[in-house]
């Protein structure tokens, strides 16, 4: 089967099915309703991590690859998490799951803890709590048809096959697909179409909260603009907190109430997406952002940020991002960096904040 609206070169999907509804041309992606962003604040956050902290061991040393990390997600709120590549951004994705041991810190799913994944089975609850992996091609079972694949959710939570399969069908139209597709292999599918077919699943246990790590990296424009606007849908018509994982700077700007960027195991600025797009203020998301080619007709390209991103065995003393900042004081190698409110978002930058909130760095053991 090809992708629903692939004739054509860079033509959305014709606007069928929820996910559909809003896609712009050129592969280009829908802003949510007008209105909606940064009002979430005031609900209770359905998953929430407090000082996440994940080490790796590497050759006899620890790296620690999130360090300190703080998010929450609401219902009805997208919160999407940007960085480089190497910044922790799909290991807080994976911890957030319980995928991933924590060295310190919490996470919560509706006010209780979320284990780390071990050989018993998961708490009930956690049902409520899903996840779309990266790669559509290895998610799913080749050996399977898509139909029992979709119907597991529903098995494994007491239910009947043939009830599962009814539910797997349904769900296989909610994002765009024919019914009659449970009846076919995952192999029969373009990447598009088996993303739809991986987030059906997670659909199945009718979840509160969505992980996606890069769901739409593997995918070409066009696919990738549908797959945003169909989770953008479900997070508003299900009422679903969603915690986006992209590289794709201008996706997550589009579909996101909320932006955490992250470096080297931190975040380094959150808020409101308009308000950070608008008016960066952390030196890292500045280049982020000025790193977006820009159709103006000017025929510039971005400027790169100097350096490479530091080795995160070995981080750099004081502020993290120093080695490659254009703004670096000797201060900024010696107080560590942490998150203050200014202008109505959080930055961890004592020369960009106005209370110039830090704290020294310790020594280490």
């Amino acid at each position: 089967m090809s992708e629903p609206g692939g004739r054509g070169a860079a033509c959305t999907e014709e606007p069928s099915s929820p996910g559909q509804q809003g896609a712009t041309r050129e592969g280009g992606t829908s802003k949510r309703p007008g209105g909606e962003r940064g009002q979430q604040g005031a609900s209770e956050p359905v998953l929430n991590l407090s000082g996440v902290a994940v080490d790796y061991g590497r050759r006899g040393r620890r790296v620690r690859a999130l360090d300190g990390v703080d998010l929450s997600v609401a219902r009805g709120e997208i919160v999407g998490l940007v960085g480089e590549s190497g910044c922790g951004k799909s290991t807080l994705a994976r911890a957030a799951m319980g995928l991933e041991p924590l060295a310190a810190g919490t996470v919560t799913f509706e006010g209780r803890p979320v284990p780390p994944l071990g050989r018993r089975r998961r708490p009930e609850y956690l049902r409520g709590l899903q996840m779309v992996f990266q790669d559509p091609y290895e998610s799913l079972n080749p050996r399977r048809k898509v139909g029992e694949l979709i119907a597991d959710g529903v098995r494994l939570g007491g239910g009947s096959r043939q009830e599962g399969l009814r539910r797997a069908a349904e769900l296989l139209e909610r994002v765009g697909l024919p019914a009659t597709a449970v009846d076919s292999y995952p192999h029969e599918f373009s990447g598009g179409q088996r993303q739809r077919i991986a987030i059906a699943r997670t659909l199945v246990t009718r979840p509160s909260c969505l992980i996606a790590d890069e769901p739409i990296s593997a995918l070409d424009a066009s696919a990738q603009a549908q797959i945003a606007n169909l989770l953008g849908e479900l997070v508003k018509d299900a009422d679903l907190g969603l915690v986006l994982v992209s590289h794709d700077l201008s996706v997550v700007r589009q579909v996101a109430d909320r932006v955490a960027v992250m470096y080297l195991g931190r975040i380094v600025e959150i808020g409101d997406t308009d308000t950070v797009w608008g008016s960066p203020r952390h030196p890292y998301t500045e280049a982020l952002v000025a790193a977006i080619p820009r159709a103006d007709g000017a025929g510039l390209l971005p400027v790169d940020l100097p350096g490479d991103v530091p080795d995160p065995a070995n981080p750099p003393a004081g502020c993290r991002f120093h080695p490659r900042c254009p703004l670096a004081q000797d201060s900024c190698r010696e107080l560590d960096q942490r998150l203050v409110r200014v202008a109505g978002r959080e930055i961890a930058c004592h020369i960009r904040s106005a209370s110039g909130s830090v704290a020294r760095v310790q020594p280490s053991g």
